[in-house]
């Protein structure tokens, strides 16, 4: 299995990408939440699925990990294929996917080209107790679906700081900055007000 690839892109398009690795060219499909990522890049790395058929050795890259988890996820689901998947991915961000999956909302899913209200129903059936549970715990607390915040209390946890108070530490820095702060300044400035 090839988990990820490294390298530069030699072309890139709103669907897929040829990624030069070490003289080596690799095709790989990506979702426009990818591309979007990316599109200033000349290299980088991509987290990678690899789709074995009759026919055809297809490669699907991710700009991020959840990207890819979640798109596992999905092909998993009975009558949910690769393109189908991809589609999901490039009409909503996989936060918002996430988010709709673990509400129920199928109505959010069948505006998705592709998906009508028993794809819909039966992704939310399939998967919605999974994505909550994988969901963590400080979700309920104003984290939900932010990777940047849970990052930063991830990062906060691992120090040794309990979760509420990193929780309090990163909401105090977010109402004070203006504007997004990247996640070594966010965790930084938490730091200094524990």
């Amino acid at each position: 299995m090839i988990a990820s690839l490294t390298g530069k892109f030699l072309v890139k398009t709103p669907s897929f990408v040829h990624l030069d690795v070490n003289g080596v060219g690799y095709e790989v499909q990506i979702s426009l939440h990818t591309f979007s990522s990316i599109q200033d890049k000349k290299e980088g790395t991509l987290f990678t699925h690899l789709q074995i058929k009759e026919d055809a050795h297809v490669l699907f890259g991710f700009s991020e990990l959840a990207e890819k988890e979640l798109f596992i996820q999905l092909i998993g689901v009975n009558g949910v294929g690769a393109s189908t998947a991809r589609m999901m991915l490039s009409s909503m961000q996989p936060a918002e996917l996430r988010s709709a999956i673990a509400s129920g909302n199928t109505s959010a899913l069948e505006r998705i080209k592709g998906i009508g209200r028993k794809s819909a129903e039966r992704i939310v059936l399939e998967l919605r107790e999974k994505i909550v549970k994988s969901v963590p715990e400080s979700t309920s607390s104003g984290f939900k679906y932010n990777t940047l915040d849970q990052d930063a209390l991830n990062a906060l946890v691992a120090l040794g700081i309990p979760r509420n108070v990193g929780e309090t530490a990163i909401k105090k820095v977010k109402s004070s900055t203006t504007g997004e702060p990247d996640l070594e300044t966010l965790i930084k400035k938490s730091l200094q007000l524990i």
